[in-house]
């Protein structure tokens, strides 16, 4: 993992972005992670996380007949299809953006650089995931679906008709995925790829891409040649809130349970700054944010550091972390598997950062 290398000065201007969907712009895939597991239950069959790894990034058809196949269900294709998405758009009015999306979004609206949007889903299906989120649907200069096109990806099919319609030669937009055949679409179209893939997808996967990122918070335009991003204050991002409720021990913070961790997407990484609430007071923070694999497969590891007291916890601490920003060191730091370490230049940062409105507790106090 790491931030954007630079465009080189022999490549062409990027004039155009086009991003994916889900996994990328829109967080569907926590809300809906659970959906396959119940409709499998009720024909007796036990979800199996390998068969899942081999669907990512699938167009809906063929994920649809690959389901129905591995875990022989006693239906067709159409009745599957029939019968689960419902259950599917049920959840997709839960999914929030992932984190920088709309920021990103805006900025590129603001600033006249054409975006569109080409997903595996099919087009009534996307619509039905962004129709509910303000601007979406207006702002994209090309939405387009599988279905729109000959093939979906890993082909370039997808890429290639959203660059047509955007009258851009294809050597001038940037893709930006989070799955592999969305990475290899993107390169087979000969486009610049940013990949932001989620923890679970090990990163060696994504070496064709062209910079990889942890999430968008990174993305840094000017490394392509488009308009610096104008948000940053002083050497911190303000960010949509987000409370964490959980205990303090050891120095680290565990959530009560894994839903105590619903609203952090996995694309969450690095140094954050925020509030603690500890014993009655509410203490500026900086926090800490990784991803480390152990024998039962990846952990997520949250490190606050208190700057307004002497807090060590030597037994658990009902704490509850409400993030607020983000550092900009964040954005040259190393592995996602790398635990950011905290520095004395992240503490001031964040004791003045946090003295601003723009970072306030509010939330605490409602």
């Amino acid at each position: 993992m790491g931030s954007a290398a630079e465009n080189s000065t022999s490549d062409p201007q990027i004039s155009a972005v086009i991003f994916d969907l889900d996994g990328t712009l829109l967080n569907t895939e926590d809300v809906t992670k659970n959906v396959l597991k119940n409709f499998l239950a009720k024909y007796g069959r036990v979800q199996d996380s390998d068969k899942e790894k081999k669907r990512l990034g699938m167009t809906f058809k063929e994920s649809s007949l690959t389901i129905v196949n591995d875990y022989d269900l006693p239906l067709t294709t159409e009745e599957y299809v029939k019968e689960i998405l419902p259950m599917y758009q049920g959840t997709w009015l839960l999914a929030k953006p992932l984190p920088g999306a709309n920021r990103l979004m805006r900025h590129l609206h603001k600033h006249g650089v054409p975006f569109g949007l080409a997903s595996n889903s099919l087009r009534k299906n996307i619509e039905g995931k962004i129709s509910h989120h303000d601007g979406w649907k207006d702002n994209f200069n090309v939405i387009l679906g599988s279905d729109e096109v000959e093939s979906g990806k890993p082909a370039p099919d997808l890429f290639l008709e959203a660059a047509k319609r955007m009258d851009m030669d294809p050597s001038c937009c940037l893709v930006i995925e989070d799955s592999v055949v969305g990475v290899k679409a993107g390169k087979a179209a000969n486009m610049k790829v940013v990949a932001v893939p989620s923890l679970e997808n090990e990163s060696d996967s994504y070496s064709i891409a062209d910079s990889i990122l942890h999430s968008l918070l990174e993305f840094q335009p000017e490394h392509w040649g488009l308009p610096e991003f104008d948000d940053w204050v002083d050497n911190a991002l303000p960010t949509e809130p987000i409370l964490l409720t959980g205990v303090l021990s050891n120095g680290l913070f565990q959530a009560h349970s894994d839903n105590g961790l619903s609203d952090l997407p996995s694309q969450i990484w690095g140094l954050y700054i925020g509030w603690a609430k500890l014993d009655g007071q509410v203490l500026k923070a900086v926090i800490s944010i990784s991803w480390k694999h152990g024998c039962c497969g990846p952990k997520r590891t949250i490190q606050p550091c208190l700057l307004d007291g002497d807090h060590v916890a030597s037994h658990d601490n009902e704490i509850q972390l409400l993030l607020v920003g983000y550092l900009r060191r964040s954005c040259s730091l190393g592995s996602m598997l790398n635990s950011p370490e905290i520095i004395d230049e992240d503490k001031v940062t964040a004791d003045a950062a946090l003295e601003l409105p723009e970072f306030s507790h509010k939330l605490f106090e409602c």
